[in-house]
Formats: structure tokens, sequence, C-alpha cells
């Protein structure tokens, strides 16, 4: 897994452009999906905090920060453009982030209130994804697009090779 900068190290055109997406409206606004504990989808409106560090969300008491706490699984979709059906959309596991000068640093920053239970999480990356879909965006079927949709995707690399068995 890697962090918000690894990705931007790796692949900096690739990350401005997600980055373009997430924050197109001003602040980050993004949909999180964790995993319920029987294993089904949970999807939640956030506002994703892009840093040089790393990828962050305030996260509430809520259903949404329970799962992350128990399974730190996430799929995190870029709103949609008005303009066009662009997305961009990353995968990996957050984790609660526990300096305390990260912490403090990131809240003043953002004015996050400390009389509001929050917690901080970081989202690690495992593929990072963007998909163009040109500038008519979702088009009647019958008509020819005139632009080819595009997409690129970025995977972090594996921390350690996998176990080959035979």
């Amino acid at each position: 897994m890697a962090t918000w900068s690894d990705l931007t190290a790796a692949d900096p055109t690739l990350a401005a452009a997600i980055r373009a997406l997430f924050e197109q409206y001003g602040p980050g606004l993004a949909y999180l999906a964790t995993v319920r504990p029987d294993g089904a989808p949970r999807l939640h409106p956030v506002s994703p905090v892009f840093t040089d560090e790393g990828l962050y969300c305030f996260i509430v008491r809520s259903p949404k920060r329970g799962d992350l706490s128990r399974d730190g699984r996430y799929a995190l979709h870029s709103y949609p453009p008005e303009e066009s059906d662009d997305e961009a959309f990353l995968t990996g596991t957050a984790t609660r982030v526990q300096d305390p000068l990260v912490v403090a640093a990131l809240s003043e920053a953002l004015r996050a209130s400390p009389a509001v239970d929050w917690h901080l999480y970081e989202l690690h990356i495992t593929s990072a994804t963007l998909r163009r879909h040109g500038p008519a965006g979702a088009i009647p079927l019958a008509i020819a697009p005139a632009f080819a949709p595009m997409s690129r995707t970025w995977r972090a690399e594996l921390s350690r090779p996998l176990a080959h068995v035979g």
C-alpha cells in the first residue's frame, strides 16, 4: 500500500488529474464506500483532505467510522463534474492517525472543532484510477461518441512478493 505522496511521486500527472476531480468544487468532495459488518458495502459523502504528505479524512461518530475501525478497506469516488462523466476513484485501507502533531496540524488548518467527536484517518492507496469520458459525458447509446473514453490506473507495488504455492 502507498500514501498519496507515493502516488504523486510515481505519477504526478495522474495524481494531479485525480486530485482536480476530487477538489473541483473547492474543498474535497467524494463518496466513501466502506464494508459493513455483514460484508455489504456502505456509501457516504465525505470531504477528503489532500496534503503533500498524505490523503486524510475526518470521520465523525457514525456507521462509516465503525466500519473503518473494524475493517479499514475503502473505495473513494469523485463527485461527477457538471460538464462530463469523468471520474476518479481510489481503493485501499484507512488507518486512524495516532500522531498528535499530525492531528493537531490538520485540525487547526481545517478548523476541525474539538467539540465534535471526530477521528482523523489516513487513506492509504492500493489503486488509483482516472476515467475520462470527454465533454459529451454519457451520451445515448445510439449515438457514436466523438471522444473515445480513456482510463488510466496506477497500482501500489506489493510490499512483499506473493508466495508461490506448488
